[in-house]
């Protein structure tokens, strides 16, 4: 292998997101998105790649450039059957397909993204890396859900867990901040975005996560619901006259943030709790009510913590949500500087006190990094 360089895709329905990676000198030569496939120029995903291959020669880093040694492809869902980057085959796009049952918004852009890139570069490597595949290491204690087996290996009913990249890389990277290897180091990442979710890492493995069998389950997010009791679907068919479908849209679309309050901006929430508005606040409190019991939950999985890591979007940004989630909990030993926490910054830094036992960081996600140094280390080796 002659090259250094990584393109990660991240094909979703409705847009591609690519990005270049020199794995040599950690630069970034490009990036980029394609938005509104279906819509006007960009008939189809077909389309869409080929945009991104005519961007990428525009600046003379074609995908016919000898210096790129892979592509690296986002899977939402790997399933049992994919538990780590998996070289990408006729089967195994075959397999991802009939996996797309647990994952129908997202597995068959995934596809037809890996499709297409294929068939521009059938000659070169091309590497699947999966979103459940760092949760897979969870124990069947969390990951069966209390129902008849039978049914629930038949169709594959159990918690998966999502955003495993972003999970992965910023577990590591607090170790790493803390001057620890993650074999050392138990850490409850907060992973906060309009997705959102949480896992407990016990010295760099996955243990526990929020997702379950879907990106539905677990915290408030932006318009998901996160945890809801499973009869109020039943309720709301049998009672509400709701179609499946409708419910689906309910707890997914129409719920969360913007369900409770319009908005699903958190910057936004701020702005209309600072003015008094009593449904921001209430979206507000739920939200850090839910993010708080899985801090909880999970410290009592870890038995021992070592490090609270925000990351994503409001993670990253919102000091009012970091303040929220972990005041009062000087009994576990967690306490924030509000000095620390107000800074903003783009690096990982502590925004713990002196004395506090657990630190808390925000460490900024870097998926395509991840995704990247997975791919390269696979191709390479």
């Amino acid at each position: 292998m002659n090259g250094s360089r990584v393109l990660v895709l991240n094909s979703g329905s409705s847009s591609v997101k690519y990005q270049l990676l020199d794995m040599a000198d950690g630069s970034r030569p490009a990036s980029g998105i394609v938005e509104r496939i279906g819509e006007g120029p960009v008939a189809d995903h077909a389309a869409a790649l080929k945009q991104v291959a005519d961007e990428l020669a525009a600046k003379g880093l074609g995908l016919d450039s000898p210096e790129l040694a892979a592509v690296g492809h986002r899977v939402v869902h790997g399933g049992t059957r994919f538990t780590e980057p998996t070289l990408i085959t006729d089967e195994v796009v075959e397999e991802i397909e009939k996996l797309i049952p647990l994952a129908p918004l997202h597995n068959p852009a995934n596809v037809t993204g890996i499709k297409v890139a294929r068939s521009l570069r059938p000659d070169l490597p091309q590497v699947a890396v999966f979103d459940t595949a760092f949760h897979s290491t969870i124990p069947e204690a969390a990951a069966r859900y209390a129902i008849d087996v039978a049914t629930a290996d038949r169709w594959g009913v159990r918690r998966y867990g999502f955003h495993g990249t972003s999970h992965a890389y910023v577990s590591r990277a607090t170790a790493e901040l803390l001057g620890k290897e993650p074999a050392e180091v138990n850490t409850i990442v907060l992973h906060l975005g309009n997705g959102a979710s949480a896992s407990a890492v016990r010295g760099g493995v996955c243990v526990e996560t929020s997702m379950g069998l879907t990106p539905l389950e677990g915290l408030v997010m932006g318009t998901r619901s996160g945890d809801i009791d499973p009869a109020a679907i039943f309720h709301l068919s049998r009672v509400g006259g709701m179609s499946t479908d409708e419910i689906d849209t309910l707890l997914n679309k129409r719920s969360g943030l913007a369900g409770l309050c319009g908005d699903n901006d958190m910057r936004e929430i701020g702005r209309r709790m600072g003015e008094g508005d009593d449904a921001a606040q209430l979206a507000f409190d739920i939200y850090i009510h839910r993010l708080r019991k899985y801090v909880g939950a999970y410290t009592a999985v870890l038995g021992r913590v070592d490090a609270i890591a925000f990351t994503a979007g409001v993670g990253e940004n919102s000091a009012a949500v970091r303040e929220a989630a972990m005041r009062g909990l000087t009994a576990f030993g967690i306490e924030v500087d509000g000095v620390r926490n107000a800074l903003r910054s783009a690096t990982a830094r502590l925004i713990s006190t002196e004395t506090s036992r657990v630190a808390v960081a925000v460490v900024p996600t870097d998926e395509e990094l991840e995704i990247a140094s997975q791919t390269f280390d696979l191709v390479s080796a």
